[in-house]
């Protein structure tokens, strides 16, 4: 494992060991890019080989389809159509899961399929019993910014494509509603904090190289090219600098990463 799965993992071992009801939901949240997908995978296979048994859900994997956003762009705000912020995500869905897992109960985790840009038509069957849940998500256990904070925009995206703040601010009320309703359900938080917003883009342009490997090698799937993929990451800048800002100060652990994603001690 890399140095921050160890030290994440030392953590988790000493949370299971304490007395609790059901299963334990660790939260990872980390910007775009950061290694939390890895590093939850990492986790599981760890502590499943120490006898524990270990799912995980990302928050993507709770996507609304096209169908669904389009609907929000249309009575709400036009940037609902792009998936990433919160108002494009089942919460509800997501309450049910993790209130079911608390009690003990089998599930079928959601799946995404981003390459369709619609939920996949089966999920993972996961048995009764779980001793730990992985919930990872670039906004997990997010909290909305102080209402003053919206005034001004961030960036481009929200100059001339939400001058009057609607869609900034109705992302704002939903962390205070049915999302914070979602995180409550999370007992430890766990921190992968990029060491600033301009590092993400970077990030980010890394996985979209990725993604253009497996269409090379013929896979289907939907690569943006640079232009895109600048106006894409605007539409996650205001939360992950506040999240940068807000969440150090009470996450159970976090970990400072650098540019190259190695750990800083």
């Amino acid at each position: 494992m890399t140095r921050s799965a160890e030290r994440v993992a030392g953590a988790v071992r000493h949370w299971l060991a304490q007395p609790r009801e059901g299963a334990l939901t660790l939260g990872l949240c980390g910007s775009q890019g950061s290694g939390k997908s890895t590093l939850a995978e990492a986790l599981k296979s760890a502590l499943e080989a120490e006898g524990r048994r270990v799912a995980v859900l990302s928050l993507d994997d709770l996507y609304l389809g096209r169908n669904a956003r389009a609907q929000l762009a249309r009575s709400i705000h036009p940037l609902f159509a792009t998936r990433g912020v919160p108002g494009t995500h089942d919460t509800a869905c997501g309450v049910a899961l993790l209130d079911a897992v608390r009690a003990g109960n089998a599930v079928t985790l959601p799946r995404f399929d981003k390459g369709r840009d619609e939920p996949a038509p089966e999920g993972e069957a996961v048995p009764a019993g779980l001793d730990l849940l992985l919930f990872e998500g670039w906004c997990v256990g997010a909290r909305p910014q102080d209402a003053e904070a919206l005034a001004v925009p961030v960036n481009a995206l929200e100059r001339d494509e939400d001058p009057e703040g609607v869609w900034r601010g109705q992302v704002n009320a939903l962390l205070g509603g049915s999302y914070a309703d979602l995180f409550a359900r999370i007992d430890r938080l766990v921190l992968l904090a990029a060491p600033g917003f301009e590092v993400v883009r970077g990030w980010r342009g890394q996985q979209e190289d990725a993604l253009r490997a497996r269409v090379t090698r013929g896979k289907s799937t939907q690569v943006m090219d640079d232009a895109a993929l600048d106006r894409f990451v605007q539409h996650y800048e205001r939360l992950t600098r506040h999240i940068l800002a807000e969440m150090p100060g009470r996450a159970d652990l976090v970990l400072h990463l650098a540019a190259d994603r190695s750990l800083i001690d």
